[in-house]
């Protein structure tokens, strides 16, 4: 057996036991759901925001949602906060990095909205602070989160705490609770 192979099988293993333990936050994954296709039934937007792989994963669920998920239908209202790199820069140039997304919240979110922020540690002060920034906005909020939700949780309407301090096993997860949560807006709004 060589190295890359027995890699593999132990990266395997990890995943499976973790997949088989996501059971558990069936009951969240579903409020999450409801929450979002709430949100776009009434004529509101859903904003997306992370760091590194998170980003990434923001911009892939939004892009879901615009463009289409299980069958072609009409686009919804995402957008990833993280893809405007002027944005970006200006606000981590002129206030701080820790701001890049609650500025774009503040601009851009409103009462009925959701921000769906995504951290594997709970604890990304960039998230945080777009989470501070969409409770006084009165947008609500789902926590993609790992590890034990870490400061993130406790201020998220549905908080979805991957049971894993494994970063690469947590977001495989939050990959298939995001793929998840688009099935479920789309059978909430009747498009799927």
């Amino acid at each position: 057996m060589t190295a890359m192979s027995t890699l593999f099988e132990h990266n395997l293993a990890e995943h499976q036991q973790l997949f088989s333990n996501l059971g558990s936050l069936t009951g969240v994954v579903q409020q999450a759901g409801s929450l979002a296709g709430d949100a776009l039934k009434a004529g509101g937007k859903l904003m997306f925001c992370g760091n590194g792989g998170s980003a990434a994963d923001s911009q892939h669920l939004a892009a879901e949602l615009t463009g289409r998920f299980i069958k072609d239908r009409r686009p919804l209202a995402a957008v990833a906060l993280s893809t405007d790199t002027s944005a970006l820069t200006c606000i981590g140039n002129d206030y701080s990095f820790d701001e890049v997304f609650a500025r774009q919240v503040a601009g851009l979110g409103r009462a009925g909205d959701v921000l769906i922020g995504i951290s594997t540690s709970g604890n990304s002060r960039n998230v945080i602070r777009a989470v501070e920034e969409a409770r006084r906005a009165g947008v609500r909020v789902v926590g993609l989160l790992g590890r034990d939700g870490g400061v993130l949780a406790p201020l998220c309407d549905v908080a979805i705490v991957v049971p894993s301090t494994i970063t690469a096993r947590i977001q495989e997860a939050h990959i298939l609770i995001g793929h998840t949560l688009c099935g479920l807006v789309e059978q909430q709004l009747g498009l799927a």
